[in-house]
This record gives C-alpha cells, sequence and structure tokens, in this order.
C-alpha cells in the first residue's frame, strides 16, 4: 500500500462530513465501505463496519486512533502531532480516546444534525 487510506461509513451524513474535513485537508485516500476493495477488505478487521480506519503500509489505525491519527496529518492541526505524542505517555488517555470516539458513534444522528453532508451513498440513490 502506498497511499495511506481513510475508511469510512459512506452511507452516513456525520462521517461523509468528516470524511470530506480530512480529504480537503490531508493527502489521505478516502474510500467509503461500499467501495472497497478486496485487498483492502482483506487489511481491515473482521467486523470493520463498527469504526473508521486508517491503513498505512505500517499498519491499521480503527476507531478512535484512525480519527487521531488522520488529525495528526491535517493541515490545521500541527501542533496535534506534539500534543498527541505527549498523551500516549498517558495509560489512560487510548482509553479515554476509545470512548470518546464510541461516544461520538453512538451519537451520529444528534451530531449529524450539526455537521452532516449527503452521503455518496445517498447521492447515487438519488440521482436513479
Amino acid at each position: 500500500m502506498n497511499e495511506p487510506t481513510l475508511v469510512y461509513d459512506d452511507d452516513c451524513g456525520f462521517c461523509t462530513w468528516w470524511a470530506d474535513f480530512f480529504d480537503e485537508r490531508t493527502d489521505l485516500r478516502i474510500v467509503g465501505f461500499s467501495d472497497l476493495t478486496d485487498d483492502l477488505r482483506e487489511r481491515l478487521p473482521d467486523n470493520y463496519e463498527d469504526c473508521s480506519h486508517l491503513m498505512t503500509d505500517d499498519g491499521v489505525y480503527s476507531c478512535g486512533a484512525s480519527i487521531e491519527e488522520a488529525l495528526v496529518r491535517t493541515d490545521v492541526a500541527e501542533p496535534a502531532g506534539d500534543v498527541v505524542g505527549f498523551l500516549r505517555q498517558f495509560r489512560d488517555y487510548e482509553q479515554f480516546r476509545e470512548q470518546s470516539y464510541r461516544w461520538v458513534a453512538d451519537n451520529r444522528d444528534r451530531w449529524g444534525q450539526l455537521l452532516s453532508k449527503t452521503p455518496p451513498a445517498r447521492q447515487e440513490s438519488d440521482e436513479d
């Protein structure tokens, strides 16, 4: 894999908003669940549809770790790399990051009222 790739739920307006945010501010390739190739799917965990994933040559970051890694790669959050590096020194940080991710993911319908974009899967069905 040459290009770091963010994989996300492309049937979710909130998720699509974030995918577009990262697409505009990083060099990540953005791929929705509906567009996964066999090669990409093979690298993902079995329950990949439970959260987003960022795949690199070094491995797969899932759930909170995927968003953290994507944020560090944005052009608007350069200092985030230093902050994340500092936070990773603390044992409780990973648990906090993952619980925070899960809380946001479990409330996507509410967050989607503030930040949302028509998902690609719905755009295609609207065109039919």
